[in-house]
């Protein structure tokens, strides 16, 4: 899909939708659906450098376990974003080189036992190593054998099957659609029938978390590829990780992807005598309209997160706001941050582009919706600081592209009929938003670009060329009241 910035001296090649925002022609789309969270995560358990799809707390336990030891993030981190109110999340396991599956092999009756058959857990890691199979003679039936697998002292699944080959219980294993936790490989045939053995343990399970950092950076190629609206780490506050995250961010917003990413410090920095500094060097270092900095932590059930950490939950506040709310005073669930900061010290923070949850003395609630933007860039203004203008700009950007491709492009005559038919249905768009309280109803247009098109005009576009110009005034909340109270 093309799209993103163009410039009038060094105009785009690949067909698409190019659309420019500047201070006084902001441009906006009805609210939709745009809660999905992309987040790379740890675990010992689900899927490597593949996509899950999770929209419970019960999908996030299933696909990678609920377990936090040991490095693993993905239980906290999905959990915290949903709890935000992401209304999806894309879940993307990191490992490196070591990780391994857990595996167990399994015996005939020869006098001289053979290995016929291995058991494998089904991904990489340390969960599998908790893994123990026992074979048995089924209860029911003196002619069939089970294959019994426990996770400790549970039992997760029975596969019943003919005693007489081994085939028959690699057949049995892998064609069992329920079967969620291994898969077998016969070895050889030996005599046919396996011996008898209980809980024995899988072994050599590794999770691979212990070097990933390189992977956080090729994560984020394959971020590319999928349709999502925030970003968030699993918890990682590495400057290298975070530098190329913001580079990554600042490119492919640039090109038309509208995305927001949402970092954080680590807990000795959260808490330290000088984290006021800390944080607003961070936001200061990123600097973008695209980045979201998370000032401080939280306590939640008596247990403190990092800032970077709590930047999973606020990836999932965003996504899961309409684009007519702000998270300026949003309420939280959270008990208590990790560092109340002062009244001036907040002023700093709002100065300095830093995102701050804070305690008011009855609930943490979040002090002000901005982004890490300090000093603003060429046709910027301060909109451009505040997380709802940019998802707003960010909504009209994806859904005029995608209209565009579907009914326009390649599809309609570049004739004054066929712009004014394009115009009208852009128009369309912001009526809904006008409806929706997402922009000023009296106070917005689209029209043919006077610059090439009309009486007097001093640039003439190519055939396959339109330029259109939007003007909308964005509406906000109320964050700042002032008023007078007179006593007579």
């Amino acid at each position: 899909m093309a799209g993103g910035k163009w410039s009038p001296t060094e105009l785009p090649v690949l067909p698409g939708f190019y659309l420019n925002f500047q201070a006084a022609a902001l441009a906006a789309i009805k609210a939709g659906s745009r809660g999905t969270v992309i987040a790379p995560v740890k675990a010992h358990w689900g899927p490597v450098r593949q996509f899950v799809e999770v929209t419970s707390e019960a999908g996030a336990t299933d696909a990678y376990t609920a377990d936090v030891t040991n490095g693993a993030t993905a239980y906290n981190t999905l959990r915290f974003a949903l709890l935000g109110g992401a209304s999806k999340i894309l879940a993307y396991r990191l490992a490196d080189s070591n990780a391994a599956a857990a595996t167990v092999t399994l015996q005939d009756t020869n006098g001289t036992p053979a290995n016929v058959l291995r058991l494998d857990a089904k991904y990489p890691g340390a969960r599998g190593n908790s893994f123990k199979a026992t074979v048995q003679v089924n209860a029911l039936d003196g002619n069939k054998k089970d294959i019994l697998l426990f996770e400790g002292s549970a039992l997760l699944r029975t596969f019943t099957f003919d005693s007489g080959t081994v085939q028959a219980a690699v057949d049995t294993v892998n064609g069992d659609i329920g079967n969620k936790w291994v898969t077998a490989t016969k070895l050889a045939d030996g005599t046919g029938v396996l011996a008898n053995v209980t809980n024995s343990p899988f072994t050599g399970g590794n999770s691979g978390i212990a070097t990933v950092m390189s992977d956080y950076i090729d994560a984020l190629a394959a971020f590319e590829t999928q349709e999502f609206n925030l970003l968030t780490l699993d918890g990682v506050y590495d400057p290298a990780i975070q530098t190329s995250v913001v580079s990554w961010v600042s490119r492919v917003r640039d090109e038309g992807k509208g995305v927001i990413a949402v970092l954080g410090g680590s807990a000795a920095d959260d808490t330290a005598a000088d984290a006021v500094n800390k944080a607003t060097t961070r936001s200061v270092g990123f600097n973008h309209e695209g980045v979201v900095n998370v000032g401080t932590g939280v306590v939640l059930n008596g247990v403190s997160y990092s800032s970077a950490q709590t930047a999973a939950y606020v990836a999932g506040l965003i996504a899961g706001q309409k684009l007519s709310e702000s998270t300026t005073y949003a309420a939280t669930p959270f008990d208590d941050v990790t560092r109340r900061w002062t009244k001036s010290e907040m002023e700093e923070a709002v100065l300095n582009g830093v995102f701050l949850p804070f305690h008011d003395g009855r609930m943490v609630k979040v002090l002000r919706g901005m982004n890490s933007l300090v000093t603003l860039r060429q046709g910027q203004n301060n909109s451009w600081k505040k997380i709802r203008t940019i998802r707003v700009m960010d909504a009209v950007n994806s859904d005029l592209v995608k209209t565009a491709e579907d009914n326009y492009i390649g599809k309609v005559n570049n004739t004054e009929e066929g712009r004014l038919a394009l115009i009208g249905a852009c128009k369309q768009y912001m009526l809904t938003l006008a409806q929706g309280g997402v922009i000023e109803a009296i106070d917005y247009d689209v029209y043919e670009d006077p610059d090439y098109y009309g009486t007097g005009h001093p640039l003439t576009p190519e055939p396959d060329q339109v330029y259109l110009k939007w003007e909308a005034r964005l509406t906000d909340v109320m964050e700042l009241i002032f008023s007078t109270f007179i006593v007579k």
